[in-house]
C-alpha cells in the first residue's frame, strides 16, 4: 500500500493509523476534534500530514507536542516511532479535558510510549524537548515564545503553516533569529512545515 510518507512502514502501522482514524472519527460526535467538513478527509489532511511533521524530525530524543486537541501531529508521531523507537517518548499537552479524556483513551488503546498533561503550556515547566511540534495553536511568533521555553539548545521546532507562512515568518523576526527550513507539504501544495532551530532573540 503506497500512501504518501507512509509506503516504507509496516501493516502493523497502518492498522494502528486506521485504527486511530476511526477513534477520532467516533469521538468527533461527541467533542468535535475536526470540522465536519474534515470528517471525511481524516486521512489526507490530517493524519497524512502528520506523518510528514514524523518525517522532518530526528529519529530520537524526547517529543513535545503542544495544543495536541484530536492528536495530529503528536498521536500519529507516536504510532509511527512505536514500530522502530518504541523507548521514545511523547508528551502531549492540551487544556481542554474533553479533548485530553480522547487522547489518553488514543494512548491507552493503542498502547503508545505517551503521556498526556491536561494544562496551558505556558503552566508547564520548561520541558528541554529534542522535537517540539503545534499544529494550529497560534502565529509563529507566539509559537517562538513556546518554542524558547521548552525546546532544548540543540531541539528542533516543527510547526505546520499554510499559505500565510511568509508573512508570519517576517513578522516573528521583528522578535526573534532562527534558523528556518521550509519543507513543501505534499498534500496542500498552500501548506509547508517550517523546521526551526538555533532560535534566540533579537
Amino acid at each position: 500500500m503506497m500512501v504518501n510518507g507512509l509506503d516504507n512502514v509496516s501493516r502493523e502501522t497502518l492498522a494502528q493509523l486506521r485504527a486511530f482514524e476511526a477513534l477520532v472519527l467516533k469521538w468527533t460526535k461527541k467533542i468535535n476534534l475536526v470540522s465536519a467538513r474534515d470528517a471525511s478527509q481524516i486521512w489526507d489532511r490530517h493524519i497524512v500530514d502528520s506523518v510528514q511533521v514524523f518525517n522532518a524530525a530526528p529519529i530520537e530524543g524526547d517529543w513535545l507536542d503542544i495544543g495536541s486537541g484530536g492528536g495530529f501531529p503528536g498521536i500519529v508521531a507516536a504510532i509511527l516511532a512505536l514500530g522502530h523507537h518504541p523507548e521514545r517518548k511523547f508528551t502531549l499537552v492540551d487544556s481542554d479535558q474533553r479533548k485530553c479524556a480522547f487522547l489518553r483513551t488514543a494512548v491507552r488503546e493503542l498502547k503508545l510510549n505517551a503521556v498526556v498533561i491536561a494544562d496551558r503550556v505556558d503552566q508547564l515547566a520548561p520541558f528541554g524537548a529534542s522535537v517540539l511540534s503545534a499544529r494550529a495553536l497560534g502565529d509563529l511568533t507566539s509559537l517562538l515564545h513556546h518554542a524558547e521555553r521548552h525546546v532544548a539548545s540543540d531541539g528542533i521546532a516543527l510547526f505546520p503553516k499554510g499559505e500565510n507562512w511568509r508573512k508570519e515568518d517576517e513578522e516573528a523576526r521583528k522578535h526573534w533569529s532562527y534558523d528556518l527550513e521550509v519543507l513543501q507539504s505534499e498534500t496542500n501544495s498552500d501548506a509547508t512545515i517550517l523546521k526551526i532551530k538555533e532560535l534566540s532573540r533579537v
